[in-house]
Parts: C-alpha cells; structure tokens; sequence
C-alpha cells in the first residue's frame, strides 16, 4: 500500500445517543445548550432534515459502519452483531492508508469485551458494547484492544472526550479515522433516570418543553432537566476536542462530523423513549465542518 497523501484529511466522527435535533440553538432551542454545535453548524455544513435510518440504537448504528440499512444486513433490531462479510468504514479507511480508532458504545456485538471479528474492523478500540450497562455518570468501565478492562475518570461524556484528545495526540502525525460514540443524552437504563453533572440539571428544569412533548402524557417534565443537562455538558466536551485539534494545527485537515443515532419522545409515543416513526424519535441534527466544508450550506 502506498504512504497516504498529505491532502487526505483526518475524520472524526461524533455520535450522541437519543439527542432531539431540537435540542440545538440552530434548530431554535432557545437555552444556548449548544454554542458549539452551532459554531459547527455556522462555519460548515448543517443538515437541516436529517433522519436516522431506524430509531433504535443498534441498527442506527449498523448503517453508520456500513452504508447499508439494517433490514440488508440483518441487524434490524438491538442485539444483532454487525456482520463480518460486509465492507465497513473502518475497513474502507485502513484500506486508504488511514489509522483508525474506536471510542464509546457499540452495541453492534453480542457480548461484552467486544471480540476483535466483533469491532468492525478498528484497529484501535476502547469500548463497551452496551456501555449503559457497563457505567453509571461518574463510574465508566470500557474494554481496550487486549480485553481488558479500563477505568476512566471523570463524568462519562467528558472521560471519553479525554480518550479521543489522547488519540488525536498519538496519532497528530498520520491521517486518522476516529469514530467517538458518547452515551450522553441517554436516560440509565437500571435507574430510568438522565444523570446531568452536579447541578446541571437544575439549570434547564422547567424551563423548556418542546412542544409535541407539552400536552402528551410521558415523562419529559420529569426528566428534561437532566437530559438537557446531559446535552450542555457534552456540547462543551466538543469544545475542548476543537480546541485540541487547534493546538495541534489540525482543525482545517480534519472533518468533523456531529450527530446522534436517533431521537427521543420521552413515553409519548410508545412504552419508552424511542421505536417509532416520528419525527421526535427520528430526526437528529447533524452538521460538518473541515476541509470541503467551510462554507454554510443546509442539505
């Protein structure tokens, strides 16, 4: 294989998981939960209508590997590995001279440590399968590219931002693929609760409801406090992995991409927070920007 280009650029990518296109300034949340997000949005490329291919975790993610819908490959519902016989976009990458990384949940495996022929072809990992059972908001427990487990510190969103800065230090000086899955805004499943950081909650507690949640029965009045909490952290988590690619000289070779596996409509819809073909449960925002897309364009 020859050495890769410089004019290839480096790709990160960012997956939120059950995050409302609502929840951004852009889309005209009126909290300024996401500056940066929308700093995003302004200087690349937003799209403005963008669906997830399933609102569910695991085939919405199986799309995102691959390029393919999860009724092709199989994986229409949660617990369904990713299979090994089609091409994904870590394969595709590393096939381009490009390492590739993996940080955050999978939920593409059947079990957890995630076995190599399970990890769709990454070449670094750092992941949980069902991450939300492997971690609470303070106590995260992800698997290295040995199986072994690995303690980060901190609140879950920012230790795995910590991981991706650490990557991008590691591999500043070749083109790189990294693909980073938070779990944030996800509720915890063994609690049925959205645990923001201390005292966050309290700042957006009662202060917005969006309004195809505002006269359902559900459960956002209880629990959008938390969840949008949740978002605010995670969104300054972006901001410190700019600020990293600044500090290397690899903001205007990278693309970064943002976006999130499906939505949320809090038990509006159906008997919990997601599985339905409504736009809350699957329109997400998604924006770009870096090299090929500095220029505001809605798609």
């Amino acid at each position: 294989m020859s050495d890769p280009s410089p004019q290839q650029p480096n790709v990160i990518v960012v997956l939120t998981d059950q995050q409302r296109w609502d929840t951004t300034g852009v889309h005209g949340n009126p909290l300024d939960l996401t500056p940066e997000f929308d700093r995003m949005a302004r200087e690349g490329t937003l799209v403005a209508q963008a669906l997830t291919p399933q609102p569910v975790c695991g085939p919405a993610r199986s799309s995102l590997q691959t390029g393919m819908f999860p009724t092709a490959l199989g994986t229409f519902r949660n617990g369904v590995p990713l299979p090994n016989d089609v091409p994904t976009l870590a394969g595709q990458f590393a096939a381009a001279g490009y390492a590739t990384g993996y940080i955050g949940k999978w939920h593409l495996a059947s079990s957890d440590p995630v076995p190599a022929h399970e990890r769709g072809g990454y070449e670094y990992w750092l992941g949980s399968n069902t991450l939300e059972y492997t971690s609470d908001a303070y106590q995260t427990v992800m698997w290295d590219g040995d199986e072994q487990p690995v303690r980060l510190v901190g609140y879950r969103s920012d230790a795995i931002i910590d991981a991706a800065i650490r990557f991008i230090a590691d591999h500043h000086d070749q083109p790189f693929l990294l693909f980073v899955s938070l779990l944030e805004p996800h509720h915890q499943n063994a609690t049925d609760t959205y645990p923001a950081p201390t005292g966050y909650a309290e700042r957006y507690t009662g202060r917005w409801v969006p309004a195809d949640l505002a006269a359902q029965e559900g459960t956002a009045h209880q629990h959008l406090g938390g969840y949008l909490g949740q978002i605010k952290r995670v969104d300054e988590g972006l901001g410190r992995l700019r600020d990293a690619l600044t500090s290397l000289s690899l903001e205007a070779s990278t693309v970064l991409a943002w976006t999130s596996d499906h939505g949320n409509h809090f038990h509006t819809r159906n008997a919990e927070y997601k599985r339905s073909a409504h736009e809350s449960s699957i329109r997400v925002p998604l924006a770009l920007t870096g090299p090929g897309r500095a220029s505001p364009v809605a798609a």
